[in-house]
């Protein structure tokens, strides 16, 4: 993990006490609302349909025990005992009183974290693969340069206020694990035939309203011109992006619009910046500058590779639900003797993403003891010990199982990604919650949801698609008719896995359902897969083999709360 030096901590702190300010004086009625709005917005707090919600960042993801910890404080002390994961690799409480906002910023400082670019239209925190450093697959760690680009974008003072919030993603493996193609800036780590490191870079991906695969604007970028690149493309979009409407004001919509026009004022912009602008060339990265900030991720002490491999039956027959967790929880390491074990964070009882204090405190205790006090924090809402030894799986196993964390599902229908939706959110148009609630309840079956094998379910209380609906193999957007709360359904979408196939946005298979249809409308999505599919066949394929007909005849077949006036008004809307 990354070691904060004494400059970065005094940073973070002088932050906190700032923002100590400035809410005293908002408290004090000297600040008022709107002037203290875009403040604090700046650290990460929102004001949600019930209370303050904080977003906490976490860097690419990556976590230590010691910060875990603070944060079941901060949950237990200030909260009401729980946080939520994000697909953003963050951290979010929802019921923290406003006037101990400050207490709580001083807390995350005490442990180098922070909220700030959490929110409010800058660049938001950097994300990276789960597996970023131990992939077997892995071609170069992006975590060095994640942290770079952290460094860079934090408080830049030209992108502060952008016309919308940006999103970078970087990845360093052969297979992507962070959907890179779905960000404003997608970052693939790479080496060219000489063996030299670079990026190829995308640009203008995203979700929202109108989701859109981000464009290849450069195959192969050396690495030491990445933060000059970034420069020129932030530049570009912060100069022409859309101020006049909320709607059209991501980058995607400029590059949409405007193309190879685009692209072009980008690659004037980097060359402008390498050939004639002193701040350009000062942002190339030195060799000496990546070694610094690499040697922080160098592999932990105590590290050590192993012969032999592992034989779950060594010591007698393993328990079947040990075999279960292996198979789907635990995954593979680039370090002979290692593997990744992800503690699952969908379970029926709670919200997916949600941990309690206690929860917070046995993740922290198994990440010292079987995972050198590290975890990651996945975008699936998951979090994984990524050094564990493959002779502490048993245990772990165990361990995972009396803190709840041990379902065997990742990958699986219940393995589903879901935003707090209109229980918190003030922008949700639906609950997302009961929805995921009630699919949990309804394929509690491992036998059955093993059957069905790998099935991405995404859920998004809105049109901001902080649930990914629109990369789900199944897609459940929440949307609002008249006041009353209906779902729209999507089948197809991929994030750009190996599982997945390309990237590409899920179709609808037609008008939206309630609340109450929903599960029914899941099953009936799955019993057409079922019938459907050939020897082998994951559900993503046959979905892209039978195309959406025989899907959305299933799905209208279990209609029984929406009525035919209401689908003949919907289609007669969408044809229009």
């Amino acid at each position: 993990m990354y070691n904060y030096t004494d400059f970065d901590r005094q940073f973070v702190r002088q932050r906190a006490a700032q923002f100590r300010d400035q809410l005293t004086r908002n408290l004090a009625g000297e600040l008022g609302s709107e002037e203290f709005k875009p403040l604090r917005l700046q650290n990460g707090w929102y004001v949600q349909r019930h209370a303050p919600m904080l977003r906490v960042a976490v860097p690419y993801g990556e976590l230590s025990s010691r910060q875990l910890r603070q944060l079941a404080v901060i949950a237990r002390e200030h909260d009401r005992g729980f946080g939520h994961f994000t697909t953003r690799q963050n951290l979010q409480y929802n019921w923290i009183p406003l006037p101990q906002a400050a207490d709580v910023m001083d807390k995350l400082a005490e442990v180098d974290m922070h909220g700030i670019q959490t929110s409010g239209n800058c660049i938001r925190n950097i994300t990276s693969d789960v597996f970023a450093g131990i992939a077997p697959d892995e071609v170069v760690d992006p975590r060095p340069y994640c942290e770079i680009l952290r460094q860079w974008s934090t408080l830049h003072p030209e992108f502060a206020h952008l016309p919308r919030k940006f999103k970078i993603a970087v990845s360093g493996a052969t297979e992507d694990r962070a959907a890179i193609a779905w960000h404003d800036v997608g970052l693939q780590l790479l080496k060219n035939e000489a063996g030299e490191v670079g990026f190829k870079v995308l640009v203008g991906g995203g979700m929202g309203r109108t989701p859109v695969i981000g464009s290849v604007i450069r195959e192969f970028l050396p690495w030491q011109q990445i933060l000059v690149y970034l420069e020129a493309i932030v530049r570009i979009y912060n100069r022409f992006g859309r101020r006049d409407n909320a709607y059209k004001a991501r980058i995607k919509i400029l590059v949409k619009a405007e193309g190879q026009k685009y692209f072009d004022a980008v690659n004037a912009e980097f060359d402008k910046l390498m050939t004639s602008d002193p701040a350009g060339r000062e942002h190339i990265i030195p060799e000496s500058e990546l070694a610094r900030v690499a040697a922080s991720f160098q592999d932990p002490v105590g590290v050590h590779p192993a012969v032999g491999g592992f034989d779950p039956h060594r010591t007698g027959p393993a328990p079947t639900a040990f075999l279960r967790w292996l198979e789907r929880n635990v995954h593979g390491h680039r370090i002979s003797g290692y593997r990744a074990a992800t503690l699952s964070l969908k379970r029926p009882g709670q919200a997916p993403g949600d941990v309690t204090a206690e929860q917070m405190e046995l993740a922290a205790t198994m990440a010292d003891r079987y995972s050198l006090s590290e975890l990651r924090v996945s975008h699936d809402q998951n979090l994984v010990l990524p050094w564990v030894r493959e002779a502490d799986l048993f245990a772990v196993w165990h361990a995972a199982r009396d803190a709840s964390f041990a379902t065997p599902n990742i990958g699986l229908l219940t393995d589903m990604i879901a935003c707090p939706g209109g229980d918190f959110c003030a922008l949700a148009n639906a609950r997302s919650i009961p929805v995921a609630a009630s699919i949990t309840e309804r394929f509690d079956d491992l036998d059955a949801l093993y059957d069905l094998g790998d099935i991405d379910l995404h859920i998004s209380g809105c049109m901001n698609s902080c649930g990914h609906h629109h990369t789900g193999h199944i897609g459940i957007l929440g949307i609002d008719k008249d006041g009353d709360e209906w779902y729209q359904i999507s089948v197809g979408g991929s994030d750009g896995s190996t599982l997945s196939g390309a990237s590409v946005p899920g179709k609808v298979i037609g008008p939206s359902f309630a609340a109450e249809e929903v599960p029914d409308v899941i099953e009936a999505l799955i019993d057409t897969y079922r019938a459907e599919r050939e020897a082998g066949e994951r559900f993503i394929d046959t979905v892209r083999r039978i195309g959406v007909p025989p899907l959305r005849a299933a799905a209208d077949a279990v209609r029984h709360a929406t009525a035919r006036p209401q689908q003949d008004q919907e289609l007669a809307t969408e044809a229009a």
